[in-house]
């Protein structure tokens, strides 16, 4: 069973480690929220940057052809659960407009787009505006989902993790991600319904799945593959 941890990194913004029982070798993929390394059991972090350290040139190199692309006006969220546009406005500052139809940023007239503080500025402003509709959407359909199935949970925190869609601890306290905005309905479900059995089933043990795939109609495990391959590039 694969475990992770986060290093942080001044270049990568962070290092996402999994330990894999099966691995022999260190190896590294860049994706646009960062690095990602596959270790051997029991691998210390100094050996793990040591590793990364001896091909972070090239690294780098290759994140800089799958980061993050540059927000400007053509930039557009569009799912079932959130909707998002950037419009330029008569103003000299940035303003959030919430709509029936979605959110729309409205930027300055004159704003240059290429300047890494006015991307560090949008980029911000999306993700409050996902996490401000987040915290109106996921609690109801958590509470929804919890008196259907009878999986009773203490409370719901919203965050703006980008390293896990959901957590839930021992009392029974449950995180979500805002980026759970960006999901197909049916995967933001199973994350809440993968949250909600933890509050009976702490692991994931064989009960954990026979729950989990009780509600998801025997598909948790294929819905977790699906899920693996969403990364959220803000």
């Amino acid at each position: 069973m694969a475990t992770k941890r986060i290093l942080p990194d001044a270049d990568f913004d962070r290092i996402v480690v999994r330990t894999h029982r099966l691995a022999r070798n260190i190896t590294m993929r860049v994706k646009p929220d960062g690095l990602y390394v596959t270790v051997p059991p029991y691998s210390l972090s100094s050996k793990i940057l040591e590793v990364v350290n001896q091909y972070r040139q090239q690294l780098l190199e290759d994140w800089k052809k799958v980061g993050k692309k540059t927000i400007d006006l053509s930039f557009r969220i569009h799912t079932p659960c959130f909707r998002l546009w950037l419009e330029q406005g008569a103003f000299t500052c940035f303003s959030v407009r919430f709509t029936e139809e979605g959110i729309c940023i409205v930027c300055p007239r004159n704003v240059d787009f290429s300047l890494p503080e006015v991307q560090k500025l949008v980029r911000n402003a999306i993700i409050r505006a996902m996490k401000k509709s987040a915290q109106i959407y996921l609690p109801f359909l958590l509470s929804a989902l919890s008196e259907r199935y009878h999986l009773p949970f203490r409370r719901v925190k919203i965050t703006g993790s980008k390293g896990r869609w959901g957590s839930c601890s021992s009392s029974g306290s449950i995180n979500l991600s805002c980026y759970l905005m960006l999901l197909p309905p049916y995967l933001m479900d199973y994350v809440l319904l993968h949250e909600l059995c933890h509050t009976k089933e702490m692991n994931h043990g064989p009960r954990f799945w026979e729950l989990l795939d009780g509600m998801t109609e025997g598909k948790a495990r294929t819905l977790r593959a699906e899920l693996r391959k969403f990364h959220p590039d803000l």
